[in-house]
C-alpha cells in the first residue's frame, strides 16, 4: 500500500508543497489522456479517510468514486489537466501525457499553490522544479496514488458522457480501451472524432503524429 515515506522525507527537507502526479488513459484508443496533481497537507500518518487509497487500477469503481471525494476534502489542492485525441495524434502520447501533467500543475498554480517538489509516476517533466520520477509510484506514494484516483474518476466520467454521443463504441463500459466489442465497432463503423488515429488498432495504417513527419524531414 502507498504511504507517506517519500512525502515525509521531502517535508523534512523543507519542501512544503509536494505534488503527486499521475495520468490515466495513456493506452486507450479513444478519449483524452488525463492527469491529476494532488498536494496533501503535511501529515504525520495516513489519515483514516485516505487509508484505502491505492493505485487506481487496484480499486473498484465505487471505491475510486468514494475516495476521490475524500481526496478533494483532505488535500490542500487538486489540479486536473487533459489533452484530447486530436492533440495526441499531433504530438504523440508521451508528449501529450507530459502536457496533461503540466496543465494539472498550472491549475494548482492558479489556485495559489505552486508545487515546490514533484513526485511523478514514472515520468519526469521539463520544468524548473525539483522532481522525482518513481517506477510504480502509485503503489508507494500516497500523493501519486491519490492523483491516479482523481485522474481515473475524472476520465471515466468523461468517457461515460461521450457514450451518449457515440453509443456504437460502448465508451460507458470500455472507457475508450481496446476491448473486443470496441474493436468490432471500429471494424464495422470506423473511428469517431474521439479516436486516436495514430494508434495502430484504430486504423490499419495509423496516421503518425505530425511531429514524426517533421523529424523524418530533418
Amino acid at each position: 500500500m502507498p504511504d507517506l515515506s517519500e512525502e515525509t522525507r521531502l517535508w523534512q527537507l523543507g519542501y512544503g508543497t509536494v505534488a503527486g502526479l499521475d495520468e490515466v488513459g495513456r493506452g486507450a484508443l479513444a478519449g483524452p489522456v488525463v492527469a491529476a496533481a494532488v498536494v496533501l497537507p503535511i501529515l504525520s500518518d495516513v489519515p483514516p479517510a485516505l487509508a484505502e487509497v491505492n493505485d487506481s487500477k487496484q480499486l473498484s469503481t465505487r471505491q475510486r468514486q468514494r475516495l476521490a471525494v475524500a481526496i478533494h476534502r483532505v488535500a490542500r489542492g487538486v489540479g486536473v489537466g487533459h489533452v484530447a485525441a486530436a492533440e495526441i495524434d499531433r504530438i504523440g502520447i508521451v508528449a501529450a501525457t507530459r502536457q496533461a501533467m503540466q496543465l494539472a500543475l498550472a491549475q494548482l498554480h492558479a489556485l495559489g499553490m505552486p508545487a515546490d517538489f514533484l513526485l511523478i509516476d514514472f515520468l519526469t517533466l521539463e520544468l524548473p522544479v525539483p522532481q522525482k520520477g518513481i517506477v510504480r509510484g502509485d503503489s508507494c506514494s500516497l500523493s501519486i496514488a491519490a492523483a491516479s484516483i482523481v485522474a481515473k474518476v475524472t476520465r471515466d466520467r468523461w468517457l461515460t458522457a461521450l457514450h451518449d454521443t457515440f453509443p456504437a463504441y460502448d465508451f460507458a463500459h470500455n472507457k475508450g480501451y481496446g476491448t473486443p466489442a470496441h474493436l468490432r465497432a471500429l471494424a464495422t463503423v470506423g473511428p469517431c472524432p474521439e479516436h486516436r488515429l495514430s494508434f495502430r488498432r484504430v486504423l490499419p495504417t495509423p496516421q503518425p503524429p505530425a511531429t514524426w513527419a517533421v523529424e523524418q524531414q530533418a
